[in-house]
């Protein structure tokens, strides 16, 4: 049997091959695989493919066969629980199985109600030893949305915003290009080209005609498009349908010959209308995970930024900030508070800090809503 010390070195390999997977499996989970001998040696490995291909497992038992190894009685080291459903593929605890593997070692228990616990039980049931533990928190937040999808039933919101020190997003007159640099510009396309889709609100699209799409980066495919748009006004013409993936429109009422145009653009529109006659935003993001969005990432206008983080849709802010000082501007986002301006510091939103980075002259600041990481 590998020592702890190679336990740990190949969970380690493990990681890195599913954070090789970071852009490609969505809605799946992000999974790494290695396979070795009781020495040690490794004898295959793997990462999970797209959507409909080969998981993790699957990968690492190819590449043992293609490089004539045999893996019986081989330790499989997995950053997530084994399958044990039949989706597009088939169970991954059962080729495990097949090919006579063990002993697995895997990071932590999958969430999906369709394994849970099942895959492990299977290999046990088939004399296989297993392991859990090694990774578990590195793995869990390579793959918070799917988790966040599973457990809540909501995709993790993460809300991008690119300001001035002093917190303004734009001029008073509202341009707003550029104001960080070009490190921060492509660095914002690589969160984007993670998510599995990018929301923004009418007000953006109508102002600004952005593509939002992943241009910076090298993707192997476009994140959906989510616009908020309570009447319908999004122009057939607009940029956001340029990339040809999948636009979803929320809007609060049907307006025949506007939907009609739109929907001829390729677009999906569905009617969630709340109380005030706006956009339900807690309802979208339901109908978001029942699309299988894992992560959403947020690319919006001060007014729709302030409505999702007012009513408690944002779960991280992932904010750029320029060394500049621009006054008088747009902020990051308003009326935070439905009861008005805060008179307690108390009543402030608490966030922690994730990761602060420079990227060229701008500053990258992670930070996450307090405990909303607890499911």
């Amino acid at each position: 049997m590998p020592s702890p010390e190679q336990d740990a070195q190949h969970m380690a390999t493990a990681l890195r091959l599913a954070s090789a997977a970071l852009l490609l499996t969505d809605p799946n989970p992000r999974v790494g695989c290695v396979l070795c001998d009781a020495e040690g040696q490794v004898l295959g490995q793997g990462h999970t493919q797209q959507a409909g291909g080969p998981h993790a497992e699957v990968m690492a038992l190819r590449d043992a066969e293609a490089n004539g190894h045999t893996v019986k009685g081989a330790t499989a080291y997995v950053t997530l629980e084994p399958c044990s459903h039949h989706g597009r593929t088939g169970p991954c605890c059962d080729a495990l199985i097949a090919a006579g593997i063990g002993r697995v070692v895997a990071s932590l228990p999958d969430p999906n109600p369709l394994v849970a616990g099942q895959g492990f039980d299977r290999l046990r049931a088939a004399g296989v030893q297993v392991e859990t533990g090694p990774g578990a928190a590195e793995s869990r937040e390579l793959n918070i949305g799917f988790f966040s999808r599973m457990v809540r039933k909501l995709p993790w919101v993460r809300l991008k915003v690119a300001a001035s020190l002093d917190g303004k997003t734009g001029l008073a007159n509202g341009v707003s290009q550029w104001i960080t640099a070009e490190a921060a510009r492509t660095d914002g396309h690589a969160w984007r080209a993670r998510a599995s889709a990018i929301l923004t609100g009418v007000g953006t699209v109508l102002e600004d005609n952005p593509r939002l799409d992943v241009r910076l980066v090298d993707t192997p495919r476009q994140p959906h498009l989510v616009v908020v748009d309570s009447h319908l006004q999004t122009p057939p013409d607009a940029h956001v349908f340029i990339a040809g993936r999948p636009v979803w429109i929320y809007a609060a009422a049907r307006d025949e010959a506007r939907a009609k145009a739109l929907e001829a653009r390729g677009a999906t529109i569905t009617c969630l209308p709340n109380a005030s006659g706006k956009v339900d935003l807690a309802a979208m993001l339901q109908d978001l995970a029942q699309r299988g969005v894992n992560e959403l990432h947020v690319e919006a206008g001060h007014k729709l930024n302030g409505s999702l983080i007012r009513e408690g849709c944002v779960d991280e802010l992932l904010v750029y900030l320029a060394p500049k000082l621009i006054g008088s501007g747009l902020e990051m986002a308003s009326h935070l508070h439905a009861e008005g301006p805060l008179t307690l510091l108390a009543g402030a939103l608490p966030l922690e800090f994730k990761s602060v980075e420079m990227l060229g002259p701008d500053l990258r600041i992670v930070s996450r809503v307090s405990g909303r990481d607890n499911f």
